[in-house]
Parts: structure tokens; C-alpha cells; sequence
């Protein structure tokens, strides 16, 4: 009988997008017979532990990026570089005790720079070679680029022809070790009879995603329309109701599936995990990028060009306006291309 390889799946804690897009890549190698162990931190780990209860778990680095109210996200990030590849460091050190405890026989890497090994298969798991950025763009490819070509693949969640996530996923210059393996999403579409007019979901880094929730909220009380606030915390498990929204702290995965499908409007950010989600279903959506996150403004704008969703602003965002732009939504169309597991996952059995 053969013995199961271990497989090891590690996304970054950076909001939950990592996490759940992760979810249909760890269905897909269990269904492959393979072992695997999932590896995070915060909010992504909580959500891991409650979609695969039987499975191991490791808690590992977070790398903890401090995000302000009044400084754009980008900049944030750009001024904690030095805490960025200390964290990196650490994480390099982390995976050579875990691939040792654990018995690691390859490597998943969700956006972990550091989760690469010498001795062992890894791939990187994005959505972005070409990070947006106002200032020193080229320099943060070149370094980008560096981490990610120390990885034995990197799988790029898009097609190359018909690209979802534009320049992002598509620039002129390649890394040596890029597949294109589709948007992946942990959805399934069907027929759901509608129980909400808005289902908002609220995710992303704080302070924004805590100020954008507060900015639904009120909008969605004095609409009296049937709604639905799902916060994205899957630390917790409490509902709320008022006269017309209920607000749940989070929701498994086939249960979100459900509501998505079962809600005439979806408002959420413009993260990519939740665009791949979204255009699996062809729902109308839309999107209110996190302020400051060049990555989400970039891709609610070239969607909006695309005429794939619509998308408003967080400074000005009102309901009516909201619903005023998914009164033009036009069906999305796509011919959705499978993923070829069993050649991708041969780089295992090498």
C-alpha cells in the first residue's frame, strides 16, 4: 500500500482571502490521497481549523504589519520592510523544524516568502507578480521576484489568455517558474431561492475593516431592506438581529456558498480571493476597496473598465448609490476552464 505524502499548506494571515482560497487547493489534494498539514496564524488558522477539523495544525510566524487610519496601506506596509524580512528569517528557521516534526514531502506557500526549502518541492501560491505601488515599483518586483524564484513553482491563480486579475497577474516580465492554474474558488454554483436583498461581508485589515462594517451598518438600518453582515471573524460565534439585519461574526464555508447564492446584491471588498468567489457564481457585486490597498483599487477599477462588477469608494459609499450601479450589472460570462491537478500535483512525486 502506498504511504501518503505530507503536504504541507501554509497562507499568510493577511485578512482571510489567503485562507479561503486555499480551501478548494487543500480539498483537491486530499482528494489525491496525500496528508495534509496546514501551517498559519490568526484569523487564517482559526478559519483553517473549522473547515478541516481532522487535520494538524501548526500555529507559525505572523508578520504582524500595523496598518493606520490616516496612512494609505501601501505606505504602511512599505515603511515596515526591515520587520517584513526579519519575519521572512524567521520563517525560513520555522519550516526546517516543522519539515523535520512533521515529515513535510512538499510545500504550499500562500504569499510565506520564507516557506521555501532546499530539499524539498515548494510551490508559491499568488495572484500578483507586478505589486501595485505609487513609489519605487520596479524595486519591489526585483525583490518580489527574487523570493519567488527560490520556490520550485509558482502557481498564479488566473488564466493567462482571459486574465481576471489584469497586469497584476499578467506583466510583461515573467518569473522562470510560473503556472497558470485558474482562479480557484472553495464555491459551487446552483439554484438558491433569494432570503436576503444585501448580503454585505466585511474582511480585510483593521482599523478599515472595523470602519467600513460601522459604515454598512448604519446604511443598512435606515434602508429597512433584508439584509445580511457577515463580519469575517471566525474567532467568534455570535449573531446579532435588529428589525431587517442580522449580522453573523462568521460562517462556514458552504454556509457563505448558500447566502452569497441566496442574496440579490453582494457589497464587499475588491480582495481577490473574494472576486475569484464572485465570478464562480456570477453574482452582482459590489466592491469597495480597502483605502490605501493599491492591490484592491487597482482590481475594482479594471473590473468596473471590464464590466465585470461595479464598484464605489469607501469615503463615499451610500446604499443608494450602491444599488443604483447593480441596477446595470449585466451577467457575467465566462467558459471556466478545469484545473489539471493530477499534473500539477506530480511535482510531489518527483
Amino acid at each position: 500500500m502506498k504511504v501518503k505524502k505530507n503536504i504541507l499548506v501554509a497562507p499568510l494571515n493577511w485578512g482571510i482571502g489567503h485562507a479561503t482560497r486555499c480551501i478548494p487547493i487543500v480539498n483537491k489534494l486530499i482528494e489525491h490521497n496525500y496528508n495534509v498539514i496546514l501551517a498559519s496564524s490568526g484569523r487564517s488558522l482559526e478559519l483553517l481549523m473549522k473547515e478541516f477539523p481532522v487535520n494538524d495544525f501548526i500555529k507559525i510566524t505572523d508578520y504582524n504589519i500595523k496598518y493606520h487610519s490616516f496612512i494609505p496601506l501601501w505606505l504602511s506596509v512599505f515603511l515596515q520592510i526591515p520587520k517584513l524580512f526579519f519575519k521572512i528569517n524567521e520563517e525560513k528557521k520555522e519550516l526546517k523544524k516543522i519539515i523535520s516534526d512533521f515529515n513535510i514531502d512538499g510545500i504550499i506557500s500562500d504569499n510565506r516568502f520564507g516557506f521555501y526549502s532546499e530539499t524539498k518541492k515548494s510551490v508559491f501560491i499568488t495572484h500578483q507578480l507586478e505589486i501595485q505601488s505609487p513609489l519605487f515599483k520596479n524595486l519591489i518586483q526585483k525583490i518580489n521576484y527574487k523570493y519567488i524564484n527560490k520556490f520550485s513553482e509558482c502557481w498564479i491563480l488566473d488564466y493567462q489568455e482571459t486574465s481576471l486579475a489584469g497586469v497584476l497577474s499578467n506583466p510583461k516580465k515573467k518569473t522562470k517558474n510560473q503556472k497558470y492554474i485558474g482562479p480557484q474558488s472553495r464555491f459551487k454554483k446552483r439554484k438558491i431561492k433569494e432570503a436576503y436583498e444585501i448580503l454585505a461581508i466585511v474582511s480585510g485589515p483593521e482599523p478599515q475593516r472595523t470602519l467600513f462594517e460601522k459604515i454598512l451598518i448604519k446604511e443598512l438600518k435606515d434602508s429597512k431592506k433584508k439584509s445580511l453582515i457577515v463580519q469575517g471573524k471566525p474567532e467568534k460565534s455570535e449573531r446579532k438581529t435588529y428589525e431587517n439585519l442580522d449580522i453573523l461574526s462568521h460562517v462556514s464555508s458552504q454556509k457563505l456558498n448558500n447566502l452569497t447564492l441566496a442574496s440579490k446584491l453582494v457589497i464587499c471588498r475588491s480582495g481577490y480571493s473574494t472576486i475569484m468567489d464572485l465570478y464562480k457564481l456570477e453574482k452582482n457585486a459590489i466592491l469597495v476597496p480597502t483605502p490605501g490597498q493599491t492591490e484592491q483599487e487597482y482590481l475594482a477599477k479594471y473590473l468596473s473598465e471590464k464590466e465585470i462588477f461595479k464598484f464605489l469608494d469607501q469615503k463615499s459609499f451610500s446604499l443608494e448609490k450602491a444599488i443604483s450601479l447593480s441596477n446595470s450589472f449585466q451577467k457575467i460570462n465566462h467558459s471556466e476552464k478545469e484545473t489539471d491537478w493530477n499534473n500539477l500535483f506530480r511535482i510531489f512525486e518527483k
